[in-house]
């Protein structure tokens, strides 16, 4: 019988020294799963790159060399869908796709001593897959080749039949090629990975560098865990504690989720409660309705008591958030980029006032009935911040007019030229559900909204015929854009 060239040339490579063909193959997408064409791939041990195409997709590919040929493509994408080779009983194979090798072994009575299935390229010690000595073949069988081949063993008393994993475990022998693939594209981080086969098929995901601020963050922007990230909290999760701070004790309303893990930042919204109230009616509205929301437990919710004057929010409280927060990022993991605070009434206004002076800490603040004034307000620093209002057109303390002179100010800090304090925004008409107005003008980092409604100075509006209130939800979706 004529032999294949499969064969021929499996026999006369049996002594070769071979450098196995493999193929690294895979797909280059983005954070939004969008397909990255003309990638520089390169992998870099092995000096090989090519770039992908216009579906993301690229494939690296090595051919089967015997002592430095390499074997044409044309014969070895026809014939030669592998290579084969033994060598005083130690079988070799290799390959350039992910076809199963099927290796079995027989005695010369007929009777099968091992069936393995192997991937990729690697070697097999036949003689230690086998107890006695004699003759034996084994028939080989990778992609549409096969080939039965003898080999002699002199008897591995050491292996039995009847513990075929671990015979085959101390016989096979798989070659330990590994390298580095690198992905370089223009807007995107640079991505290396460590690579321990090279027949496999990769999904990659290329992310883009967070941009670069004079201050705060880019939206949608990775977690800036704080030092308390991996600290054990020694306090109250959910109830209220005593604070020491530079000017006394103030007892602060905590919520930390149940599912705490101090290794995961988590955002942190204040909330502010109003003249007359307390932190204690804070913490039982579920933080004006937000807490509620969280169904994913993402956040920490803090309600700090006011000073106990008629006028809970003075000058001294600024000092006290700056405190309270510091404690908090250093014993507990929040995320510091995303610092939220709300209130109503007094409580609106503090926080409306920290949005004028903590842009480098505070992401966004929600105000609902707030005004410019407050007994001491701080300097403006000129830098955006996140802001939303919420206002009643029939409110008599905070009039729509303080309302509108406080979002004015925030227009200004957060356009170019205050160029948006020009933008005519959408305001409740007299019937039908409330109107919430996103301004365009602004910049995209700092986004404002504008919530309109009949109504007096209350916090928690509902639309016509409603029994809950929209206020929360439209919160929770504002904070979300960060």
């Amino acid at each position: 019988m004529r032999k294949s060239v499969w064969e021929s040339l499996a026999l006369a490579c049996a002594f070769a020294v071979s450098a196995h063909a493999f193929t690294v193959s895979g797909k280059v997408s983005d954070e939004k799963g969008a397909s990255v064409s003309g990638a520089l791939v390169q992998l870099l041990q092995k000096g090989l790159s090519t770039t992908t195409d216009f579906k993301g997709e690229f494939s690296l590919h090595q051919q089967e060399s015997l002592e430095g040929d390499s074997i044409p493509e044309a014969v070895l994408g026809r014939v030669l869908p592998g290579y084969i080779s033994v060598n005083n009983g130690v079988l070799s194979f290799s390959q350039r796709s992910s076809e199963p090798v099927q290796v079995q072994i027989f005695d010369m009575m007929g009777n099968r001593l091992l069936k393995e299935t192997l991937y990729g390229s690697g070697r097999l010690d036949l003689r230690a897959c086998v107890k006695a000595q004699g003759a034996y073949y084994a028939h080989i069988k990778i992609g549409s080749a096969q080939r039965n081949i003898r080999f002699t063993s002199h008897g591995n008393y050491g292996a039995s039949f009847g513990e075929k994993s671990a015979s085959v475990k101390n016989a096979l022998q798989k070659i330990a090629e590994s390298d580095e693939l690198r992905v370089i594209a223009d807007g995107f981080d640079t991505l290396t990975v460590k690579l321990e086969n090279l027949d496999t098929n990769l999904t990659l995901k290329l992310t883009k560098p967070e941009p670069q601020y004079a201050y705060g963050w880019g939206l949608k922007n990775a977690p800036v865990p704080t030092r308390g990230c991996g600290k054990t909290w020694n306090r109250v999760k959910n109830g209220s504690y005593e604070f020491q701070w530079s000017k006394g004790k103030r007892t602060i309303r905590i919520d930390i989720p149940d599912n705490y893990d101090n290794k995961k930042p988590y955002k942190l919204i204040f909330g502010m409660h109003c003249m007359g109230g307390w932190a204690g009616g804070v913490q039982q509205e579920g933080y004006y309705g937000l807490k509620p929301l969280d169904t994913d437990k993402t956040a920490i919710f803090v309600a700090p008591e006011g000073n106990g004057n008629q006028a809970p929010w003075g000058q001294d409280d600024y000092l006290l958030f700056d405190e309270l927060l510091a404690d908090l990022q250093s014993n507990l993991c929040i995320d510091s980029s995303r610092v939220f605070s709300t209130g109503f009434s007094y409580g609106s206004m503090f926080s409306n006032g920290l949005s004028w002076n903590h842009q480098d800490v505070l992401r966004a603040v929600a105000v609902y009935e707030t005004a410019e004034r407050n007994i001491w307000l701080p300097q403006r620093q000129n830098k955006g911040v996140g802001w939303m209002g919420v206002l009643g057109l029939q409110d008599n303390l905070c009039t729509p007019d303080m309302g509108r002179a406080a979002r004015d100010i925030i227009l200004t800090l957060n356009s170019e030229g205050g160029k948006a304090k020009n933008e005519r925004a959408q305001e409740y008409g007299g019937n039908g559900p409330h109107v919430c107005y996103d301004y365009t003008t602004v910049e995209e980092r700092f986004p404002v909204r504008w919530c309109t409604q009949n109504g007096g100075h209350i916090w928690d509006h509902k639309d016509p015929g409603q029994q809950q209130s929209w206020v929360p939800q439209a919160t929770w979706d504002f904070f979300s854009k960060f």
